[in-house]
């Protein structure tokens, strides 16, 4: 597996990785038109790269993309689940199902935790039954809130 930095051209696959994000638990809760509809959600890919914007791609040993990571800033006015501060990229994650439990989704978060130096810190949210939450806490996210169902959980160098 490599790890190479997200391009425009990707949007596509990001969008795939943000429904596979949403349907972590292996029960479709969304379809992906039905994504594309719901613009909280919808906000994590829409207008991909726009300033600010970055992400990494893994790839694996066929050339495919297997996995992505993305961050990108929210606002007050428009924020995503895990928004903390308008100056806090919030990032995504996802990993394609037949990839899961083989490191993919730490090498992809080590990667842009290392892309997001110059900002010092991310954000994001997850439901605790996930079990990326216990891969999150070990790379330093805490917990300091819960919206929804859902603990909001920074990161700061």
């Amino acid at each position: 597996m490599t790890i190479r930095a997200a391009t425009a051209a990707d949007r596509g696959f990001l969008e795939e990785m943000l429904l596979e994000a949403y349907n972590w638990d292996g029960h479709p809760r969304f379809t992906a038109e039905q994504l594309a509809a719901e613009d909280h959600a919808w906000r994590y890919v829409d207008g991909w790269m726009r300033p600010g914007d970055f992400g990494v791609v893994a790839i694996d040993e066929a050339g495919l993309p297997i996995g992505a990571a993305w961050a990108r800033l929210m606002t007050a006015d428009r924020p995503g689940y895990g928004y903390v501060a308008d100056d806090v990229p919030e990032l995504s994650i996802g990993v394609s199902p037949g990839q899961r439990g083989r490191g993919v989704g730490r090498a992809l978060l080590e990667a842009l935790l290392e892309a997001a130096a110059p900002y010092g810190r991310l954000s994001l949210s997850v439901e605790p039954e996930n079990r990326a939450a216990k891969l999150y806490r070990s790379l330093g996210f805490q917990k300091v809130g819960r919206s929804g169902g859902s603990d909001t959980m920074p990161f700061r160098r």
